[in-house]
């Protein structure tokens, strides 16, 4: 929960810059693919000092200080879960540095537009954070651990809602796709939404612990058995599963959606797709457990109809639109202000 202290500094900028992967045919059970790219090798950071200053910067005579960056960091960390490694540590400050001064940019054009964040806003938005924690307490631990005060998290939060503002103005109420631009983007790019074979399956999962000893392997498979044979006497499925199954899908009846090959556990895979739609496995045995395989439906290979696909295309072509105003807008406001890199 401690991640949430960060949601506050990029919220309105990184996650609208973030980019959109490009929509492919995608199952109810698989992430949409993605091509991959090969860049060239980016031309090396300017090398940060080992102490960094107080004040890194400034933005018409604002400073942007250390602390902001150093919260900045340790957000990208904890997403990443990992430390930035050293060999793009310049690489990677040095773009958190810019993200901060556009932060900056963005929040002084919020003001001078007179859509500031009100204390009520700023308060409600604070109030939300702490419900992320059990108590008060917890939430205070927090905040002392990422080295952050409640000035610093207020002014975090005041700005972030500041530049969520202004780019609801100037950049979200102005992106519009219509019905023409999905279908001109799937009509020049059908090879995105062809599929191999795919099937439509729910399961129940008895699960088996990694390393289990033989009896609870046995137990686990007298109880699979148990709900087969109810299975078999016509009992209701979905509901079944809803009751036993230790999967992430009993809350759907083991439904799975629609998954291609090479997705699933292999065992579990020839399984599925060599049982006919309507019929059910027997017991399937694979390193996660005992499985009872449903199948309800199979396609062919095809390329997925527009219908089908138009939300995802339409989700895509808006981040793009979205990326494009908003870097527009950022050059347009940093133009016209006066910006000093001091490291």
């Amino acid at each position: 929960m401690k991640r949430v202290l960060f949601a506050a500094l990029f919220v309105a900028l990184t996650a609208a810059c973030k980019k959109t992967p490009p929509p492919a045919a995608a199952t109810t059970a698989s992430a949409p693919g993605s091509p991959t790219a090969a860049p060239g090798a980016p031309a090396a950071a300017k090398p940060l000092p080992a102490q960094l200053p107080s004040v890194i910067a400034k933005v018409n005579g604002e400073s942007v200080e250390r602390w902001e960056l150093e919260t900045a960091i340790k957000g990208v960390e904890g997403r990443a879960g990992s430390p930035i490694p050293p060999e793009r540590h310049d690489e990677i400050v040095r773009g958190l540095i810019d993200q901060l001064v556009a932060f900056h940019v963005l929040s002084q054009e919020a003001h001078a537009r007179k859509l500031d964040a009100t204390d009520a806003d700023v308060q409600a938005r604070i109030t939300q954070f702490k419900g992320g924690f059990p108590d008060e307490n917890a939430f205070q631990q927090a905040l002392t651990a990422q080295g952050m005060t409640m000035p610093e998290l207020q002014k975090q939060t005041r700005m972030g809602l500041d530049v969520s503002k202004v780019l609801d103005a100037e950049v979200n109420s102005k992106i519009a796709i219509g019905d023409a631009d999905v279908e001109a983007f799937y009509k020049g790019n059908t090879d995105r939404f062809k599929q191999g074979e795919t099937v439509h399956a729910s399961h129940i999962l008895i699960g088996v612990p990694q390393g289990a000893d033989a009896a609870t392997k046995q137990a686990a498979r007298v109880k699979a058995q148990a709900i087969l044979k109810q299975v078999k006497a016509g009992g209701d499925f979905a509901a079944l599963a809803k009751a036993n199954s230790q999967d992430g899908s009993a809350q759907n009846g083991g439904d799975l959606g629609f998954f291609p090959k090479g997705q699933m556990e292999p065992t579990f895979e020839k399984t599925a797709f060599s049982l006919k739609p309507g019929t059910t496995s027997g017991l399937v045995e694979t390193p996660f457990g005992f499985h009872i395989i449903k199948v309800l439906e199979k396609r062919p290979p095809r390329t997925a109809p527009l219908e089908e696909v138009a939300p995802q295309i339409k989700e895509f072509l808006t981040g793009q639109q979205r990326q494009t105003k908003i870097a527009a807008f950022v050059d347009q406001a940093k133009a016209k202000s006066k910006i000093e890199i001091l490291v």
